[in-house]
């Protein structure tokens, strides 16, 4: 249809202008956030390009939606203040389907968005981070003290006083032993025991189980049996947002195996999903809102985007705080912001002048 490509011909072009500019916009903050830092240590000029251009990608995930909403609520004012939708409106065509396109669009940019994140945003921020905490002389310690898990359905909890990554070994262990009904089968206890790299190699064990009604001690000779790794005992060993989506819900389902609290996890891992529909959100909004505006198109419209962009991930924050501290259900925290806005945008969409 002609007026859906002149639509998209209207729209393109602002949308280049406006997502180049945030994306430019982010990756100076995040520079210039580090930079007497980058100086202090003298840090090369080429490696701080270097970081920045490992960054570029996440920025342009978080400028795509906001560039949607500025630019379709842009184009829809611009068309409204030359009177071009009122001849769109007297030949009889509904706003809803003159703005099908955008719509379009929005939906694609965020089906786009979600292998764009999972295949070259998750590889490249992690790279940035890696590289920057290297410049910046930034340790990330995975050592970890008073661990508490639970292993094989709970038939193992360990106890451990502190685990050392350096030397990949567990330091005051206790581990109980318990049958299927929860009921006590032994104690196992250890100063100290060292990863081979298939099984923990116990130092002068001591394990106490019932025999013949008593309870006895005596020394702990099969220890091959206990062969939990030692990503279990870190201290934030995985964080959901370097690994794909397949391997979030890998890290998730392990963490419930291990008796760790995964809901901070999980409610990331739904994010994961739920992050880039905000492109399909934004474009509802923006169309809905993109014909109101007669006067002052260019300042209105911008305006309107970073309020409504505002709106919508403070109460995605909320949300998803809410979800981490197990206060609402993970799949509730993540998806919660979006279908209340797509139902704003639609109910905006119905009243929009036609």
């Amino acid at each position: 249809m002609i007026l859906d490509r002149y639509l998209v011909k209207q729209f393109f072009p602002v949308f280049m202008v406006a997502v180049s500019l945030f994306v430019m916009l982010l990756c100076l903050i995040d520079l210039f956030a580090n930079l007497v830092r980058y100086l202090n240590y003298e840090v090369p000029l080429g490696q701080m390009l270097t970081v920045t251009f490992y960054y570029f990608p996440k920025s342009l995930s978080y400028a795509l939606p906001l560039s949607l909403l500025f630019a379709a609520a842009y184009t829809l004012g611009d068309l409204y203040a030359r009177n071009e939708l009122t001849s769109i409106f007297s030949s009889g065509i509904p706003f809803r389907r003159f703005c099908m396109p955008l719509l379009f669009i929005g939906l694609l940019g965020s089906v786009l968005s979600f292998f764009f994140e999972d295949r070259i945003v998750v590889p490249t921020f992690k790279q940035k981070n890696d590289l920057s905490r290297k410049l910046l002389h930034l340790q990330r310690t995975e050592a970890n003290s008073d661990i508490v898990i639970k292993a094989r359905n709970g038939q193992l909890i360990y106890s451990i006083d502190y685990y050392d990554d350096n030397s990949t070994s567990l330091n005051g262990i206790s581990i109980i032993e318990q049958n299927e009904q929860g009921e006590f089968r032994a104690l196992i206890r250890s100063p100290r025991a060292t990863w081979t790299g298939e099984y923990w190699s116990f130092t002068n064990a001591l394990i106490y189980d019932w025999q013949d009604g008593i309870l006895r001690v005596r020394p702990l000779e099969n220890v091959v049996i206990y062969r939990e790794p030692p990503d279990a005992f870190r201290r934030s060993a995985v964080d959901v947002e370097s690994l794909s989506a397949r391997e979030a819900a890998f890290l998730v389902n392990d963490l419930k195996a291990a008796g760790l609290p995964f809901t901070g996890a999980q409610a990331n891992y739904y994010h994961r999903f739920s992050f880039p529909s905000v492109s399909f959100v934004i474009m509802i909004l923006s169309v809905s809102m993109g014909g109101r505006f007669r006067k002052n198109i260019l300042l209105m419209s911008l305006l309107t985007s970073l309020g409504a962009a505002v709106i919508f991930y403070v109460m995605e924050m909320i949300s998803m705080m809410m979800a981490r501290l197990g206060y609402i259900p993970p799949i509730v925290g993540a998806w919660f912001p979006v279908v209340v806005f797509i139902a704003i945008g639609m109910l905006l969409l119905q009243s929009a002048k036609t």
